[in-house]
């Protein structure tokens, strides 16, 4: 069983979508982790954009990264630039990947507009976390 972490600036919208998806894909292949450089709680956006699609992410906690330190990871995924220039070293030979997405709680306009954001951001994540989970797992 390979172990993945996803990482963010505040495991909040980003991170949280991802391992949504890594675990909807990859449950019996991988223990799924999330965690951010700081914690922000769980955005209620991403809760709702992935309950659109199926994927409930309601329980999910939002994590500080230091509390898996000592964990080997096989992957680690930054899922925004800050997150991976300021990713703490792992001891281990995870492997390290990257992807910028936007961050969708930036988004502006109406409810709806804000939406369609995290809507697009939830679709490109997965997306990428489905061709991940392919190559990968």
């Amino acid at each position: 069983m390979k172990n993945v972490l996803v990482l963010c600036t505040g495991n909040s919208c980003r991170s949280q979508i991802a391992e949504g998806y890594l675990k909807h894909f990859a449950a019996e292949k991988a223990t799924i982790y999330s965690a951010g450089i700081e914690t922000h709680g769980v955005n209620p956006k991403a809760i709702e954009t992935m309950k659109r699609d199926g994927i409930d992410i309601s329980n999910h906690t939002s994590n500080n990264v230091n509390e898996y330190l000592d964990i080997d990871f096989d992957y680690v995924i930054t899922v925004c630039d800050n997150a991976k220039e300021s990713c703490p070293h792992f001891p281990s030979t995870a492997v390290k990947l990257h992807y910028n997405f936007p961050d969708p709680a930036k988004a502006t306009g109406t409810d709806e507009q804000v939406m369609e954001r995290f809507e697009k951001v939830r679709e490109m994540i997965k997306d990428y976390i489905r061709d991940f989970v392919k190559e990968n797992l």
